[in-house]
């Protein structure tokens, strides 16, 4: 199994939305592979269970499925830090924790299992662990999303340079367009493509309609489908 984790500059910059475009690049690839949303803040009350649409929306775009419950093993209600709505909840997380449920989602068979992370890159667990300490432990090359818009550039840079600080690989990287409005897009890109010392994977450019993914060679590398 390849498993890899899609992190993000910042919360809102689009992760979820590129892990299902990947997700769905590889069906269209015919290779097995699900979205696996370890911790999710922020649910309501369907089929008798909190659920969180994020994880509901990996789950549409795989073509490898299990119980909601291995998809989405933490869900919390609370919309807040992920340690602040366990806490709430008279729940915890711990490094160890994720680890036993990836050894779960790893039991379906997926040739490919993309991690969604929860939030920017250092997220707490509790007072010790961050979400990061796990992802350089489970040895899960890193993609980082993007999102393009005001004050991206310096997001990118500090996020790419805490990933390779935590001792994670980034493999690379996603430009999502999260406004539409965006002053000098191109060349924000391009200064991107220039100072992120890791290739760009794909992007994705604003759509209100059908989402688009414009793929580069090096995610066929990273994700060996030369």
């Amino acid at each position: 199994m390849s498993a890899f984790f899609i992190t993000g500059t910042d919360t809102e910059v689009g992760k979820t939305h590129v892990t299902a475009l990947l997700l769905k690049y590889l069906a269209h690839k015919q290779k097995p592979a699900l979205g696996f949303k370890p911790i999710a803040a922020g649910a309501e009350m369907a089929f008798g269970q909190l659920v969180n649409v994020d994880a509901l929306t990996l789950i549409e775009a795989s073509t490898v499925h299990g119980q909601y419950e291995q998809i989405n093993p933490f869900c919390f209600a609370a919309p807040v830090a992920p340690h602040i709505a366990a806490k709430r909840e008279g729940k915890s997380l711990s490094v160890a924790m994720l680890h036993e449920a990836f050894r779960e989602v790893k039991t379906l068979g997926a040739d490919y299992t993309l991690v969604e992370g929860a939030g920017g890159w250092m997220i707490p667990l509790n007072e010790q662990q961050y979400f990061a300490d796990w992802v350089f432990e489970a040895k899960l090359p890193v993609i980082l999303v993007v999102g393009m818009k005001l004050g991206c550039l310096n997001h990118a840079l500090l996020t790419l340079q805490a990933i390779e600080q935590s001792g994670a690989i980034c493999v690379g990287w996603v430009a999502n367009q999260v406004d539409p409005q965006m002053q000098e897009y191109d060349e924000n890109l391009a200064t991107l493509k220039q100072h992120l010392a890791v290739p760009m994977l794909a992007e994705s450019p604003y759509s209100e309609g059908k989402p688009k993914l414009k793929v580069q060679p090096a995610l066929h590398k990273v994700f060996n489908l030369l």
